[in-house]
């Protein structure tokens, strides 16, 4: 079973995998945030998590920084970009599998 949902961006399943190997919470990720200057709260973060908010360029390159990452780890590989990006553009509905716990 799948559900229904617009692609807003192409970093969250990059983001929620680095937060989850620093150990980071997403409350913790978005204190951490904050104090770097960047008004991103808890929900935010998990909107971007699961694709359904955009994000800015500078809220990229703060989330990079934050994370001690270069940007281009928060980006999908290419070819798991060149599959999404048509639906990206396009803003249309894309089918994601739901995980099996």
């Amino acid at each position: 079973m799948g559900t229904e949902r617009r692609f807003r961006n192409s970093i969250g399943p990059q983001l929620r995998r680095l937060r989850s190997q620093q150990g980071l919470t997403q409350d913790a990720l978005a204190g951490k945030l904050q104090r770097a200057g960047l008004d991103l709260d808890r929900t935010s973060l998990a909107k971007i998590e699961i694709q359904i908010r955009s994000v800015f360029d500078f809220e990229l390159a703060m989330l990079a920084r934050v994370l001690g990452v270069p940007i281009e780890t928060l980006l999908p590989s290419a070819p798991k970009l060149d599959s999404i990006l048509p639906a990206l553009m396009e803003g249309k509905v894309v089918v994601q599998k739901k995980r099996s716990a």
